[in-house]
């Protein structure tokens, strides 16, 4: 995890954010939540599925009950998400990212935060936010 000794300016937080979503992206989930303070990843995976390849599934499929795990099974629907703007709070410790999904805005964002620490300043997060 980035452990910064002064409140890091925006483009560092940025940065981390990009690497994180794009470990996120090839799959390399363990490795993306040692880069941030790191709320449930099951959970963002969770909702980035549902707000993209959930949303958007046929009618057949969407008509029936989804396995709890489905999404779970293959994860090569991450690739297929990309990152859209950044959103800063205006105290400049919160950010919101939005998320594409084969080019189109998805309804979820996610939310990361600066917060001191003991050690310094750290990049926290992802909140999903509907």
């Amino acid at each position: 995890m980035k452990i910064w000794t002064e409140h890091p300016a925006k483009i560092d937080v940025e940065a981390v954010v990009c690497r994180y979503f794009s470990l996120l992206r090839v799959g390399k989930i363990s490795e993306a939540e040692q880069l941030v303070d790191h709320s449930s990843v099951r959970h963002v995976l969770k909702s980035l599925w549902a707000g993209s390849v959930g949303a958007s599934a046929d009618a057949d499929r969407a008509s029936r009950a989804l396995a709890a795990d489905e999404w779970e099974q293959d994860l090569s629907w991450l690739r297929e998400l990309d990152l859209g703007g950044f959103n800063w709070g205006p105290t400049g410790s919160h950010l919101y990212v939005e998320v594409t999904y084969r080019g189109r805005m998805i309804e979820v964002s996610l939310g990361f935060w600066v917060k001191p620490t003991d050690a310094g300043w750290v990049v926290a997060g992802p909140s999903t936010l509907w």
